[in-house]
């Protein structure tokens, strides 16, 4: 069994949901050399959430994004309110989405359905870099 472990950081996104499949792959490339096994992405934030959704029209992006709006209006009469208007929907958000995943590895690649991608939801109109991190682990490749 090997393990690998990656924290990385992502650049400032401005909010809604952004398609972040190839950074991902691109950060952990031992996925390649792993058979079977499982990678877990885990955000280290509150106000941001990851999820795995459809990766070809955008207009499912933009749809999650007003549904999660709706869900979680700004509007409401919160009691945290500190850091500004978007930040308790955003924490109410990330409590619905979640934190991490968790994708199987199938010979040396994610085994993500063909309309699927991984996505960073940012829930918030003016935040920083999101860190995540990232550990694979699994059996690797046999190389008879």
């Amino acid at each position: 069994m090997h393990f690998f472990q990656k924290r990385i950081k992502l650049p400032a996104y401005s909010r809604g949901c952004h398609l972040i499949t190839s950074t991902i792959v691109a950060s952990v490339p031992e996925i390649q050399e792993l058979e079977i096994g499982t990678l877990h992405c885990f955000l280290l934030h509150t106000s941001a959430s990851l999820s795995i959704n459809e990766n070809a029209d955008p207009d499912v992006r933009k749809d999650l994004e007003m549904a999660m709006n709706t869900i979680a209006p700004e509007a409401l009469s919160y009691a945290h309110t500190v850091e500004g208007p978007d930040d308790m929907p955003a924490h109410v958000k990330s409590s619905i989405l979640g934190c991490s995943l968790l994708i199987p590895i199938a010979r040396g690649s994610l085994e993500l359905g063909t309309w699927q991608g991984i996505y960073l939801w940012e829930h918030r109109d003016k935040a920083s870099g999101r860190s995540i991190v990232l550990t694979a682990m699994g059996q690797s490749v046999s190389r008879d």
